[in-house]
């Protein structure tokens, strides 16, 4: 049996026992004042809440981020579960002097580029597949179905529109616009400099523009 293999269910009970412990943790939320860094001194400390509390602050738009590289919900779920462990395996080597958020957003973007890579073959979804697999945030969602529903298909097509953008500029694109990352905070997330930062994001928005008035203009078309 490969490591990988022998490692998954160990991601899976570590993941889910931390699961468990963030929905007890949940019904008394760490406040916006308890800084990461005090709940990372905390899990240090083997406070299990402490490192709960970070999964629960950050898990989310940890999901969003695999999900706006890797198109697909499942493999996104998978990147958070190993980002977490290979966290808290690292934690006694984190420098307080860094952001938390942008040290797991790098873990994060990393493994979901490696997942990127290891794709042997395009899976060429349907509409319908393709609809299912655009998860709307919903924080943005409308107060009525109908907006619900007009949200569901902008989402739907943002997502098809970024999808068609080399793994480059959409990493660079979705970090900056869709996670609000600045660019200095972009660059060591990828290990980029920040004038290879901005230069991705500029051709990115572009690409991005180019590919939606087409898309536009296609569905006019259609209609």
């Amino acid at each position: 049996m490969s490591a990988e293999k022998k490692q998954a269910p160990s991601v899976s009970r570590f993941y889910q026992a931390m699961k468990a412990s963030g929905e007890e943790y949940g019904k008394n939320s760490p406040s916006p004042d308890v800084g990461d860094n005090d709940l990372i001194q905390g899990a240090l400390d083997g406070d299990l809440d402490s490192f709960a509390g970070l999964m629960q602050r950050y898990e989310r738009r940890a999901f969003w981020c695999a999900f706006h590289v890797l198109g697909e919900v499942e493999e996104a779920r998978d990147v958070v579960q190993d980002a977490f462990l290979r966290v808290h395996r690292s934690l006694e080597r984190f420098d307080f002097d860094r952001n938390f958020y942008t040290w797991l957003y790098r873990i994060v973007t990393n493994l979901s580029i490696d997942r990127l890579r290891k794709r042997k073959n395009e899976v060429t979804l349907t509409i319908d597949d393709e609809r299912a697999a655009v998860v709307p945030d919903p924080t943005v969602l409308g107060s009525t179905p109908e907006e619900q529903m007009v949200c569901r298909e902008r989402s739907w097509k943002v997502r098809k529109v970024l999808d068609s953008l080399p793994a480059a500029f959409r990493t660079v694109m979705a970090l900056r616009d869709l996670h609000g990352l600045s660019c200095r905070e972009i660059g060591p997330i990828l290990d980029l400099t920040y004038a290879t930062v901005r230069w991705r994001l500029h051709k990115a928005r572009r690409l991005f523009r180019d590919a939606w008035e087409r898309a536009e203009m296609e569905g006019g078309e259609s209609q």
